[in-house]
């Protein structure tokens, strides 16, 4: 295999801005009337000001520079340049109204979307959705339900063969599950494995979101399709609607630099809840939390477990230390994380994989084979490379081996 070979990126971790004619084109003919269906509006936007976790506070003023904005009800929500950030400069991402007109358009169309990946040398992208939020929160809060549903099984239909179905198993669908009936989402997970889906979006801590924890059984039917389907479950940070923060009043800097803490706690929740026991073939992925965390909460759990599991709750239901089931079952991913990659013989090589967070601030666009193998400079082994790049997550994903792509 070529040098170039190694630099065919598998990212596992970008997103896509739904379009505007999303639900007009796959909501059923019964809800395209309905008062509260998902529509654009273009709206002026004199200023917004980050409230912490998923939370803004809007000054909305007609003769104010546009915002494309997503009509939900009550709920709207404008897009930001700060989310659909390729393109600028790093100075221009800012935290300011934006509209599809000045995206670039690989944010919303997938033909775009895969031109962009061509030029950046990567060859397949999973990407997780923005007006429903990281795993469908917007969808749960919503009031009326069926339209909820509705709404979600049309995302997850676009998703599918709209967005991914013509790329040539360039772009991997990652449908979300209603979040609110756990049967139904056991439901939606076969539905989606029958047509070729090997992943799906959830909370990194349902119980921030107001739903049961991974300790009440009451998610067990999902974490069971999963199993039976190899299906594996992807957590974003923010994926709880909530990012950790020391203070309000604090800049979303600190929030930015604290971002992999709501991993950290559900990495820990999931080693000591048992599903992971109980379910061993069951997979979980972390996207965007960065690896280099990953060796001391590992170490702890262990030390816990081994000095603490009497008295603290898991004796009878963690049989073997918690990162045994890290190395069986869990992915960490990156996109620049040297302190991580420094520790990857704690971590597992074969638990490990990239990410190029395409159109946000963060992504490695447009020079990801650059950003990637300075990272790779002292890893001498071509075979290691190779998994971190794509085969982790070829392996990951359930992708065609041989070409890195979705197999649909």
């Amino acid at each position: 295999m070529s040098d170039n070979d190694f630099l065919r990126i598998v990212s596992v971790d970008d997103h896509v801005v739904e379009p505007p004619h999303l639900f007009d084109t796959w909501l059923p003919e019964k809800f395209q009337n309905h008062p509260d269906k998902p529509y654009v509006e273009r709206r002026g936007l004199a200023g917004m000001k980050y409230m912490g976790g998923t939370k803004y506070d809007f000054d909305w003023q007609d003769d104010a520079p546009k915002a494309d904005c997503w009509i939900y009800g009550d709920l709207i929500a404008p897009h930001k340049r700060h989310v659909a950030a390729v393109g600028f400069s790093r100075d221009e991402m800012t935290a300011s109204p934006i509209t599809y007109d000045e995206m670039r358009p690989g944010c919303y169309d997938p033909k775009a979307r895969v031109e962009d990946m061509e030029m950046d040398g990567v060859e397949s992208s999973l990407c997780f959705p923005m007006l429903p939020r990281f795993c469908g929160q917007t969808f749960s809060e919503a009031k009326d339900k069926d339209l909820a549903m509705a709404c979600l099984l049309a995302y997850n239909n676009w998703m599918v063969e709209e967005w991914c179905g013509d790329s040539d198993g360039r772009l991997i669908p990652l449908p979300l599950i209603p979040l609110w009936d756990v049967e139904a989402a056991a439901a939606e997970i076969h539905r989606n494995a029958a047509r070729g889906v090997t992943a799906v979006a959830f909370s990194e801590i349902p119980a921030k979101l107001g739903l049961p924890t991974l300790h009440s059984g009451y998610w067990e039917p999902f974490f069971q399709a999963c199993e039976d389907t190899g299906t594996i479950i992807c957590m974003h940070i923010g994926s709880s609607s909530q990012m950790p923060a020391t203070s309000p009043d604090a800049p979303p800097a600190v929030a930015a630099t604290l971002s992999f803490g709501n991993a950290m706690s559900s990495l820990t929740d999931f080693l000591f809840s048992g599903v992971l026991v109980k379910h061993p073939k069951l997979k979980l992925a972390y996207s965007e939390g960065q690896i280099g965390w990953i060796p001391y909460i590992l170490e702890r759990a262990d030390d816990v477990w081994r000095e603490h599991r009497a008295w603290g709750g898991v004796q009878d239901i963690i049989p073997e230390p918690p990162s045994t089931y890290w190395h069986r079952q869990i992915y960490g991913c990156f996109f620049r994380d040297v302190h991580g990659l420094e520790s990857l013989h704690r971590i597992g090589v074969d638990n490990v994989t990239f990410e190029t967070d395409y159109p946000h601030t963060d992504s490695t666009w447009p020079d990801t084979k650059k950003i990637f193998a300075e990272q790779m400079d002292d890893i001498e082994d071509k075979d290691l490379v190779y998994k971190i790049g794509r085969g982790n997550a070829i392996e990951m994903l359930r992708l065609d081996p041989d070409t890195g792509r979705w197999r649909g």
